[in-house]
């Protein structure tokens, strides 16, 4: 994925320089978030999976990560489908 309307003539030195381009990016579009870095697309792509019923496995797949604890920590940024497995309080809210 390129986030420029031209592939880099050479390569990119590190991780960090995909985190500068997707920074200048949004700051070109003027969007203000909290995190301007690239790892912010790795969790809309968790959050956006999960969304749609794919398994912590299938992500963790995708996202190829290592430990399954890791994948489980998309799971918390979704809390409006988190909300509708939560079994009620015993004894009602008070």
């Amino acid at each position: 994925m390129f986030l420029r309307t031209k592939a880099p003539a050479v390569s990119l030195k590190g991780g960090r320089a995909v985190g500068a381009i997707v920074a200048k990016a949004l700051a070109r579009a003027r969007i203000n978030c909290r995190r301007k870095g690239a790892h912010q697309f790795r969790h809309t792509l968790a959050t956006e999976m999960l969304r749609r019923g794919a398994s912590l496995t299938e992500i963790g797949e995708v996202l190829r990560h290592r430990n399954p604890q890791t994948t489980s920590i998309c799971a918390k940024v979704d809390l409006a489908s988190l909300r509708t497995l939560a079994l009620p309080w015993p004894g009602g809210s008070r």
